[in-house]
C-alpha cells in the first residue's frame, strides 16, 4: 500500500522531533558572540510546527544558570493541523510554553542575561544539547543573517508565473485583477496568489503599520480595505531582502481565507486556516 509522504510528516507533530544542519550557525546575545557551531541541530519540540535551534553545550560561549522565576505563563497559540495532525502550535507561541521534559535555564553572558533562553530536553538522543530561543538572539546561517525562525528543510516555498485571469473582490468591490500572477506554493498551506501592483486597486486601501517576517521570504507589509470590518490587513508585499522569492518583490497578495478568489473564471472556496478572522 503506498504511502502519503505528508501524513508521514504531519504524523510526528506529536512526538519530539530532531534533524542535524550542515549549516555553521552562529548566535549572538546583544552584540556578542554565545555559539559558533558546525554541529547544531534542528528541533521541534511536540506540536510545534516551526524548528529552533539546539546547540551542543560544550561549545556554547555563555554560562547557563538556574532560571529567573518566571513572571507569567508563556501564552498558548494554538491552530488546528491538516490531516488529522491534530492541534498544534501557532508559532508565534512563546518558547517558554515546553512539551516534552527537560529543564529551563538562563544564558548569562558578562553583558546581558537572556531569562529561560535554554531548554535542555531529557532525551538521550538530545544529550549534551541545548535548545535556545530563537527570539532571544542575533543568529546567523554561515553569513547570512536569518528572521523569525530557522528554516524547516521539509518545508518548500516554490513560485511559479502563471496567465490564468484571477480575481479578488470582496462584497460587490473588485480589489485587483490579473493576468500576470505568480503562484506562490507553501508546504501545508494554501496557494497564493501574488499580483502586479498595477492590477491591484491601490486608491481602495491603505497602508497598514502592521509588520511580520518569513524566513522564507523576508519582512511583510500590510494593506487595510478599510470599507469592510473584514478588511484589516487584507494583503501583504514582502521586502527585497531573500533573492529565493525575487519573483514576488513588489508584488500584492490577499488572504484568500478573506477574499472571494475567482482564477480562470472559478471561485475558490476559502480555506481555513489561522488567517481565517481578521488579523493581527
Amino acid at each position: 500500500m503506498a504511502t502519503r509522504l505528508s501524513r508521514v510528516l504531519s504524523g510526528a507533530f506529536p512526538q519530539l522531533r530532531y534533524e542535524p544542519t550542515a549549516k555553521r550557525v552562529r548566535a549572538s546575545l546583544a552584540g556578542q558572540p554565545v555559539v559558533d557551531t558546525l554541529n547544531a541541530y534542528l528541533v521541534w519540540e511536540p506540536r510545534r510546527i516551526t524548528p529552533v535551534f539546539a546547540v551542543p553545550e560544550d561549545e556554547l560561549h555563555a554560562e547557563l544558570a538556574a532560571p529567573t522565576p518566571a513572571d507569567h505563563k508563556a501564552e498558548e497559540l494554538s491552530v488546528s493541523l491538516p490531516l488529522g495532525a491534530g492541534p498544534g502550535f501557532d508559532p508565534r507561541t512563546g518558547f517558554g510554553k515546553h512539551t516534552s521534559p527537560g529543564e529551563e535555564l538562563d544564558v548569562v553572558t558578562p553583558e546581558a542575561t537572556a531569562t529561560r533562553a535554554a531548554f535542555r530536553p531529557d532525551d538521550p538522543d538530545l544529550a549534551g544539547y541545548v535548545v535556545l530561543d530563537f527570539n532571544s538572539f542575533e543568529w546567523m546561517e554561515d553569513d547570512e543573517e536569518i528572521i523569525g525562525h530557522p528554516r524547516d528543510p521539509f518545508h518548500r516555498v516554490d513560485i511559479r508565473a502563471s496567465s490564468v485571469p484571477v480575481e479578488v473582490r470582496l462584497g460587490d468591490v473588485t480589489l485587483a485583477e490579473t493576468t500576470g500572477a505568480q503562484l506562490l506554493y507553501e508546504t501545508m498551506l494554501p496557494v497564493r496568489y501574488y499580483i502586479p501592483m498595477a492590477d491591484v486597486r491601490l486608491d481602495l486601501l491603505e497602508p497598514s503599520t502592521t509588520k511580520t517576517v518569513c524566513p522564507y521570504k523576508g519582512t511583510a507589509s500590510y494593506w487595510t480595505y478599510p470599507l469592510a470590518e473584514t478588511g484589516r490587513n487584507i494583503a501583504w508585499s514582502y521586502d527585497q531582502r531573500f533573492l529565493d522569492a525575487a519573483q514576488i518583490h513588489g508584488l500584492m497578495c490577499f488572504f484568500n481565507e478573506r477574499v472571494d478568489l475567482t482564477v480562470d473564471g472559478v471561485r475558490q472556496e476559502r480555506p481555513v486556516t489561522p488567517w481565517s478572522a481578521a488579523w493581527p
